[in-house]
């Protein structure tokens, strides 16, 4: 018998099953026991329905309501830590210590809590003002749910019913339709029993926290572009990302997408001459973190021909040689890094150490260093420039800082981009004819440290140009500009004082909320 589902307030079955789904133990290749639900077009409907009526319900809810049900939800995952870590190990390979359970959880636990601080405060409403036309606008919430897709590489930080997408669509009031990543199913499930527990305790409206766990791609398809829908979040592949986008865009809905990169680094020569072997630490411990498995592992390492780039790859790739690699995420997560390894190496790219499957325990991939000449990278940038999504990096060796230039002119949209240089100015002539160049490809600009790691902070942007996001302006990390994504901009034009919403009126709701009034942001009141 396959787990419920929860739609409309409610565990139950799932109406006319269209199949079940089951984690794989990643780290043994053993199938585990619980078994999901595949949803019909019928299940769909019926979390549309119920997150509809939902929405108009959280229009009118009280922003201490909705930072409530945060500060409540926190609490519960820190309350079942055990169950939380030892299911998402089980179904992802990732360690527990220190990754799981002093890592993700705690930043999940932080983020609920900061959105439970913005919510209050309502900065993301950004009011703004005109005394004198007496015209007045803030953002608002869409007045149709959020279709969140996770990821399967952030069982808790990025799962669609406790990371940025979801804490970002209900700080708007929008009630949220979250879909498992199959990799997770019962994480997800575990997840979402807290959150309602969290929904029932604070009087939120119950549908404001639904969970399918999968569906055939014509029901997804439809989901997205459905006319009850008011906005999706996606993280994944690709090709999964603009799928969903394609139907979205037809039927006009707002779809925000993190798929794929390569996070290019740039290893300027005094950088190397100054400090090589902490450089390759740092790079050695980015690139193998998790087997490799962050939107953000540096994937494309750009360097300057010469004896000292020898002697870092030499030190590189003895690394690589020398540690176990991590456990992938699945099966096909395994057979599609070797297909595009296999790739690489097929338009000119050679195999320093690695480049192939291991035949040991799990779903293991070899650390794995690939070059190519500077000059043979730009002649095929389209095949070289490919994410390989595991412990893979590809170093372009190029001949002079010229081509270095060419190089990062050519490059497509990534969420990062880093320059490592001389600590003093050996490299400052480079690095400010660089910069602007990389500073345009790239949502994140890191000096001197690797992009692994995804900070939440409210000057965080995870995003970036096409292909990394599907829009450049908007972020998944980092509140309160995460919110912006899931808001209409609402304008009022000579309404009467008291039919305003408290933030356009004159007296400021709590005293603290910053408003552009006459184009001047002040926290006063209006006299």
């Amino acid at each position: 018998m396959s787990q419920p589902v929860l739609i409309a307030g409610k565990w139950r079955p799932a109406l006319h099953e269209a199949g079940t789904i089951q984690a794989t133990n990643p780290s043994t290749r053993q199938p585990l026991p619980e078994r999901y639900p595949v949803s019909d077009r019928e299940d769909m409907l019926a979390a549309l329905n119920a997150a509809t009526e939902a929405a108009q319900q959280l229009r009118q809810t009280v922003p201490e309501t909705i930072a409530a049900f945060f500060e409540r939800y926190a609490a519960l995952l820190e309350e079942h830590q055990e169950t939380l870590v030892a299911l998402a190990h089980a179904e992802t390979g990732l360690p527990v210590e220190p990754r799981l359970r002093k890592v993700e959880l705690p930043r999940t636990t932080n983020q609920l809590r900061q959105a439970a601080q913005v919510a209050r405060e309502g900065s993301w409403k950004q009011p703004v003002i005109d005394t004198k036309l007496n015209i007045r606008a803030l953002f608002a919430p869409l007045g149709k749910p959020v279709v969140i897709f996770g990821p399967n590489n952030f069982p808790y930080a990025f799962n669609g019913i406790s990371g940025g997408d979801f804490v970002a669509a209900l700080i708007a009031h929008n009630p949220v339709i979250a879909k498992a990543n199959p990799g997770h199913p019962g994480t997800t499930y575990e997840l979402a029993k807290l959150a309602f527990q969290a929904v029932q305790e604070t009087g939120m409206p119950e549908a404001s926290v639904q969970l399918l766990y999968h569906f055939s791609n014509e029901v997804g398809l439809e989901l997205v572009s459905h006319p009850l829908v008011g906005a999706v979040g996606f993280t994944g592949s690709q090709a999964a990302g603009l799928a969903l986008k394609a139907a979205a865009d037809r039927a006009g809905i707002p779809i925000y997408l993190e798929m794929s990169g390569v996070n290019p680094v740039f290893m300027l020569p005094g950088a190397l001459e100054e400090r090589l072997e902490q450089i390759v630490g740092e790079f050695t411990e980015s690139c193998t973190m998790a087997a490799g498995q962050f939107c953000t592992n540096p994937g494309l390492v750009i360097l300057r021909a010469g004896e000292t780039t020898e002697r870092f790859i030499n030190a590189v790739s003895e690394r690589f040689a020398s540690m176990r690699s991590g456990v992938l995420f699945s099966e096909r997560g395994l057979t599609g890094l070797d297909a595009t390894v296999k790739a690489l190496v097929e338009h000119g790219a050679q195999v320093v150490t690695g480049g192939q499957p291991l035949d040991d325990e799990g779903y293991r991939y070899a650390n794995t260093l690939l070059r190519v000449s500077g000059e043979h990278f730009l002649r095929d940038v389209e095949a070289l420039e490919k994410e390989a999504f595991g412990p893979v990096s590809l170093f372009v060796v190029a001949e002079d800082e010229q081509q270095i230039l060419a190089i990062a002119r050519v490059l497509s949209g990534d969420l990062t981009g880093t320059i490592y240089s001389h600590t003093g100015d050996r490299d400052e002539a480079l690095y400010l004819q660089l910069e602007p160049v990389l500073r345009t490809k790239v949502g994140r600009l890191l000096n001197d440290k690797m992009p692994t790691g995804v900070a939440v902070s409210s000057a965080m942007n995870h995003g970036g140009p096409y292909p990394s996001t599907g829009h450049p302006g908007f972020t998944s990390v980092g509140l309160p500009a995460a919110v912006r994504r899931f808001t209409a901009l609402h304008s009022y034009d000579a309404v009467r004082p008291h039919r305003l919403p408290p933030e356009l009126q004159n007296k400021n709701p709590n005293g603290r909320l910053w408003r552009l009034i006459d184009g001047e942001w002040t926290q006063q009141d209006i006299d």
